[in-house]
C-alpha cells in the first residue's frame, strides 16, 4: 500500500488557513445574500401593506360597492387584489372569481395577519391559478386585504441581491489567498528550519548556530530561540561535566568507606571531610546554576527594591579583615556618596561578592580597589580591581563565559564553580547595566559596571 503524501508545514498552514478563512467568506457571502434579499422583501411588503391599509380604508366596514378595489391606482403592474373574510372566505378577487376559490384561513401570509396584523411569503404558488407570487397581507377591522404581485422578471430583478458587493468581497478574499500564500511559505519555511535545528540538537550532533534567517521580526525571533537553545544546550553539556568530578570523588571516599579496609582514624576523616566538601561544592554548583536560571526566566520571578551598596560594601570589608593573613586582601573605597540602586538585593550583592572571592582565590593579589566613576543619567558607573597577576589578552573575552576557567586545575582546587562571573554578569545586565573588564597597567584585573539609581525606577 503506497505511503500517504506527507505534506509541508507550509502546505499544511497554507491549507489550514485558507480553508478557515474561506469558509468564514462563503457563510458572510450567504449570510448577506439572504439578508440583502430579505431586507428588499421587507421594504416591498412595507409598501404593499401601506397600500392595502388604504384600499381597506376605502371600502370600509360594507362591501357592495367594490368597484373601488380597481379604482385605486396600483403601485405594481399586474397586481392581485383579494378580499378576504375573517373566516377565511374570499369576498372578491380581482383575477379569479371568488366562487372559485378556496378557504384562504390556512394560508402562510393570511395566518400571519390574522395573529399579528400583517403577514408576507415571498416566494408562494397560487393554489388557484398555479403562478408563483409575492403576497402581502393586511388585517383591517373588518376584513383582510391582500395584494401579490407576479414573480416575474420585474421582481426578480428588484429582489436580487447586489452582485457587485459579492464580487468585491471574492476578488479581496482571492487577493488575501495569495497573500496567505507567500506569508505562510515564508513561516512555515522558517519553522521547518526551527524544527530541523531542534532534532540535530536532540540527536547530538553538530549544527550551525549562525545560521541565517529573514532579517524581519521572524527572523530575529528564530535566531534568539536558536542562540537559547544552543546555550541551554551548553549549559546541559557542561553542568554535566561538573557534576560528574564531584559526584565521581564522593563515589569513591564512600567505596573506600564501607569496602570494609582497615583504616585509621586519620584516615577516615579525611574520605569523610572529602565527601562534605564534594557535597559543599556540588550545593554551590546547583544553587549558582538555579540564581542564572531565574534571572534568564524573566524579572517576574525575582522582585526587586532600593538597595544601599555601602552597606554591602561595608558587610564585605568586615569578612574580609577576618580572613587569615595568607587569605587577605584590603579593600579600598573610593566612594564620595551613598550609593542607592533599584534591584534585588541578593543579587546587587552577588555582584561584589563574586567580583571579591574571584580576586581572592584567583588574582594573587594584596589589594582590591572598588571607586565610583560617575553618577549620571540616573545610573552608577563602579569599578572594581584588583593588584593581582591579571589575565591573558586572548582570555580576557571568555571570563564571563559559564564554566570557563583560566587554570581548570587550580580553580577546582579552591572550590569554584565556574560560574562566578557569569553570574555578575548576568546580574549586572538583568539590571539595566553593561560590564566591562580589561588589564590594569601595572597588574591585575579591572571591572567596570553600571546600576540603575533608585530615583531612576
Amino acid at each position: 500500500m503506497a505511503s500517504g503524501i506527507k505534506l509541508s508545514y507550509h502546505k499544511r498552514l497554507f491549507l489550514l488557513l485558507l480553508a478557515f478563512s474561506w469558509s468564514m467568506i462563503i457563510f458572510f457571502a450567504v449570510f448577506q445574500y439572504y439578508r440583502e434579499k430579505q431586507c428588499k422583501s421587507e421594504v416591498l411588503d412595507a409598501q404593499l401593506q401601506i397600500y392595502n391599509q388604504h384600499l381597506l380604508e376605502d371600502i370600509g366596514k360594507e362591501y357592495d360597492s367594490l368597484d373601488v378595489l380597481n379604482t385605486r391606482e396600483q403601485p405594481f403592474e399586474d397586481l392581485r387584489i383579494t378580499l378576504i373574510d375573517f373566516t377565511g372566505k374570499v369576498i372578491y378577487d380581482n383575477i379569479l372569481s371568488p366562487d372559485a376559490l378556496n378557504n384562504h384561513l390556512k394560508r402562510p401570509e393570511i395566518s400571519q395577519a390574522l395573529k399579528y396584523g400583517s403577514g408576507h411569503n415571498i416566494s408562494r404558488h397560487s393554489d388557484s391559478d398555479g403562478r408563483l407570487y409575492f403576497y402581502s397581507a393586511t388585517k383591517g377591522e373588518y376584513f383582510i386585504m391582500r395584494s401579490a404581485i407576479p414573480y416575474n422578471a420585474p421582481l426578480k430583478e428588484l429582489l436580487r441581491a447586489d452582485w457587485a458587493f459579492l464580487w468585491a468581497i471574492f476578488m479581496f478574499s482571492i487577493l488575501m489567498s495569495v497573500i496567505a500564500y507567500f506569508a505562510t511559505r515564508r513561516i512555515g519555511n522558517t519553522i521547518e528550519r526551527l524544527n530541523q535545528f531542534a532534532a540535530k540538537a536532540e540527536r547530538g550532533e553538530s549544527f550551525d548556530e549562525t545560521e541565517s534567517f529573514p532579517h524581519d521580526e521572524l527572523g530575529s525571533i528564530s535566531q534568539h530561540i536558536v542562540k537559547l537553545y544552543t546555550h541551554k544546550r551548553q549549559l546541559t553539556n557542561n553542568l554535566n561535566h561538573e557534576l560528574k568530578t564531584p559526584v565521581a570523588s564522593i563515589q569513591v571516599c564512600l567505596e573506600t568507606l564501607l569496602s570494609g579496609i582497615e583504616l585509621s582514624e586519620e584516615k577516615r576523616q579525611e574520605l569523610i571531610g572529602r565527601c562534605y566538601a564534594n557535597t559543599e561544592r556540588l550545593r554551590r554548583l546547583l544553587s549558582d546554576v538555579s540564581l542564572i536560571t531565574r534571572m534568564e526566566d524573566g524579572s517576574q520571578l525575582i522582585d526587586s527594591e532600593e538597595v544601599v551598596v555601602n552597606i554591602i560594601l561595608s558587610e564585605i570589608s568586615d569578612e574580609l579583615e577576618a580572613l587569615s593573613d595568607e587569605q587577605y586582601m584590603k579593600l579600598h573605597l573610593d566612594i564620595k556618596e551613598r550609593i542607592v540602586v533599584y534591584g534585588n538585593p541578593s543579587l546587587i550583592s552577588s555582584i561584589f561578592r563574586n567580583l571579591t572571592e574571584n580576586a581572592l582565590a584567583y588574582s594573587g593579589g594584596k589589594n582590591i580597589y572598588i571607586t565610583l566613576l560617575s553618577h549620571e543619567q540616573g545610573f552608577y558607573r563602579i569599578s572594581f580591581e584588583d593588584d593581582g597577576c591579571g589575565v591573558e589578552e586572548d582570555k580576557l573575552s571568555r571570563l564571563f563565559e559559564r564554566f570557563y576557567r583560566v587554570d581548570k586545575g587550580r580553580s577546582r582546587q579552591k572550590g569554584g564553580t565556574g560560574l562566578g562571573l557569569s553570574i555578575v554578569k548576568h546580574a549586572v545586565l538583568f539590571h539595566g547595566g553593561t560590564i566591562s573588564v580589561s588589564n590594569r597597567t601595572n597588574g591585575g584585573l579591572k571591572f567596570v559596571f553600571t546600576l540603575p539609581e533608585a530615583l531612576n525606577r
